[in-house]
């Protein structure tokens, strides 16, 4: 019987992502036939593969839902400091789901939750270049020079970010409103790329994933894709 790699086996039976996967294995959290796991290593899907000592089971269908996550609520499906989390807005989804990617606590908007790991990996990972749009509110204003930066890269935390498309939609006396095109995913990304110009960013929603667009779904909303949403993604 093929063999794959270990961590594809786990996240393909949508017990985490694969980048997830091999942390456990590292941890040694991970058992195959009885023996704790390798980074590295192959399986085969009739090999018994244990986390924790609980066996994984495999994945039937793949499902995936969208949730408008509102500000106030981290991305985890459980927060050691008490925290609301995500998993408090979908406490009705039967299947075992968990966050693709993430939005920080203050920031809002389209959040997808899925039960398959290699969706998740291909949708997170910067070299499938996945676009992700985002509404940000600035203050006080944007200049074009500073615009200019923003489409052609800013340096932050040592590393140049890749260049994203920005388009002003909307200009006040003391903010703006521009929609953010990107297709890579760093941590806070937004505000620090907007912070190392001096702007602040006054409010983050993300509108699209992939081409999955959050639409009228209200906040703490969610529902699952439809069938053409869910094969634009796959």
């Amino acid at each position: 019987m093929d063999k794959k790699r270990l961590q594809k086996i786990i996240a393909e039976r949508g017990y985490c992502s694969r980048r997830n996967a091999e942390e456990l294995i590292i941890q040694g959290k991970v058992r195959v036939n009885g023996r704790v796991a390798k980074i590295g290593e192959s399986a085969s899907e009739s090999d018994l593969i244990t986390i924790g000592g609980k066996k994984i089971a495999g994945v039937k269908n793949t499902c995936c839902y969208m949730l408008y996550k509102p500000r106030g609520y981290v991305t985890t499906m459980k927060d050691e400091k008490g925290r609301r989390c995500v998993a408090d807005l979908i406490g009705d989804i039967k299947e075992r789901v968990y966050p693709v990617g993430r939005l920080d606590v203050n920031s809002e908007g389209l959040l997808l939750l899925t039960n398959n790991g290699d969706l998740a990996n291909k949708l997170t990972h910067p070299r499938n270049h996945v676009q992700k749009v985002y509404r940000v509110t600035i203050r006080p204003g944007i200049d074009e020079e500073q615009l200019a930066r923003l489409e052609s890269g800013i340096e932050i935390d040592g590393e140049m970010t890749a260049p994203a498309a920005v388009n002003v939609i909307t200009e006040g006396k003391e903010r703006v409103v521009v929609e953010m095109s990107l297709y890579e995913g760093r941590n806070r990304q937004i505000r620090k790329m907007l912070e190392a110009l001096g702007l602040e960013t006054a409010r983050l929603k993300r509108i699209s994933v992939g081409g999955v667009k959050l639409g009228m779904l209200a906040p703490g909303q969610h529902r699952p894709l439809t069938d053409k949403e869910l094969k634009s993604l796959t």
